[in-house]
C-alpha cells in the first residue's frame, strides 16, 4: 500500500498568516540542531524559534486550532495528541538531509509520532529549492506548497528538505499521535469517511450512507488505540 500523503490547501487564512508572521518575526531564531536527535543533528542545518518562547506558543496555538477545525485534517489524522509547533527557517545554503522523525517525543509526557505535519508559511516564489522530499516505494516525491497549506505524511517516512539556494523558507512543523496507530487502517477509514460524506451530499441520509457510517464506526472502534 502506498503511503497516505495528504496536501490540504488553505488551512490558514491570509489574516491568520499575517498574525503568525507578526508573532514569529520577533524570534529569536537559534540553531535548529538543538531539537534534533543524535543522528539527525549531523544533517540538520536550519534555524528555529524555541518552543518555550511566548511568540512560538501563541503562533503554535493559532495554527493548531486551524488544523483542529479543518475537516480533512481531522478525518485523515484522527488526532489523539499533537506536539507543540516547531517553527523552522531555512536561509540560503540551509537544508535538512535524509532522516526519519523520532518515534517518541516529549520526555516525561511522551507522544508517539504517527503523522508528521508541515505547514508552509511563506510564498513558494519567495525562495528557490527547499522542497520537502519523501522517499516512497513509488520513488521520491517532492512538495513545495502555497503559504497556509499543510502536508500530512506518516512519520515512518525517510524524508529531507532540499538546500535553499535563494530567499527564505519558513514552515511550522508538528507531530500527531493518532487514535489509530496503523497507517493503512487510517487510510481505509479516511476513504470510507470521504465516500460516506460524498454520498450524504448527493443523497442525504440514505441507506447506503447508514451502512457506510456503521462500517466506519465499527472499524474505528476496532482499531482505535485508547
Amino acid at each position: 500500500m502506498q503511503l497516505m500523503i495528504i496536501c490540504i490547501a488553505g488551512v490558514l487564512s491570509a489574516e491568520e498568516l499575517e498574525r503568525v508572521h507578526g508573532l514569529i518575526d520577533r524570534g529569536p531564531f537559534v540553531d535548529g540542531r538543538e531539537t534534533a536527535g543524535w543522528h539527525a543533528r549531523l544533517v540538520k542545518r536550519n534555524e528555529q524559534i524555541r518552543t518555550t518562547s511566548d511568540a512560538a506558543r501563541k503562533a503554535g496555538e493559532l495554527i493548531s486550532a486551524a488544523l483542529d477545525r479543518h475537516e480533512v485534517f481531522r478525518a485523515a489524522a484522527l488526532p489523539r495528541a499533537m506536539r507543540p509547533m516547531l517553527f523552522s527557517r531555512y536561509q540560503e545554503g540551509m537544508a535538512y538531509g535524509a532522516h526519519v522523525d523520532d518515534a517518541i517525543m516529549g520526555g516525561r509526557s511522551p507522544t508517539r509520532t504517527d503523522i508528521s505535519v508541515t505547514v508552509f508559511l511563506n510564498d513558494p516564489a519567495a525562495y528557490d529549492g527547499g522542497e520537502l522530499v519523501m522517499e516512497t516505494t513509488g520513488g521520491e516525491q517532492a512538495y513545495k506548497l502555497e503559504a497556509g497549506s499543510a502536508i500530512l505524511y506518516p512519520s515512518t517516512t525517510l524524508h529531507r528538505v532540499e538546500p535553499v539556494s535563494r530567499g527564505t523558507r519558513l514552515v511550522a512543523v508538528t507531530w500527531v499521535q493518532s487514535l489509530v496507530r496503523e497507517a493503512e487502517n487510517r487510510e481505509i477509514l479516511f476513504d470510507l469517511d470521504t465516500t460516506r460524506r460524498a454520498i450524504f451530499q448527493e443523497q442525504g441520509k440514505s441507506r447506503a450512507f447508514d451502512l457506510l457510517s456503521k462500517t466506519y464506526a465499527n472499524l474505528l472502534r476496532k482499531w482505535s488505540d485508547l
